[in-house]
């Protein structure tokens, strides 16, 4: 079985998401074959919460402009993270 820390690779701290922890969701960038069970399992217990709902989105690469040679960006899986109420998540204590 996979570690919490396999799966969950790191939280996404950009303005967008801070503005939705006020409704309690979260976003975390997580391996790109985790599913959505493992997913939830890990956020559980990484920070001892409850999870209600857990989205995911492929991010899919883009083309990097460079002088010489053509290259794009690596694809990535987000995952946003919704908790029940009452459940709170301190991304910035537990970095």
């Amino acid at each position: 079985m996979k570690s919490p820390t396999d799966i969950i690779i790191k939280p996404l701290l950009v303005e967008k998401v801070m503005r939705e922890q006020k409704k309690k969701k979260y976003a975390f960038l997580v391996a790109r074959n985790a599913n959505k069970k493992e997913i939830r399992w890990a956020v559980e217990e990484m920070f001892k919460v409850k999870v209600q709902s857990v989205s995911t989105i492929i991010m899919r690469s883009k083309p990097k402009r460079t002088r010489l040679i053509p290259s794009r960006t690596p694809e990535r899986k987000k995952a946003i993270i919704s908790l029940q109420p009452g459940q709170r998540i301190d991304i910035l204590e537990n970095l």
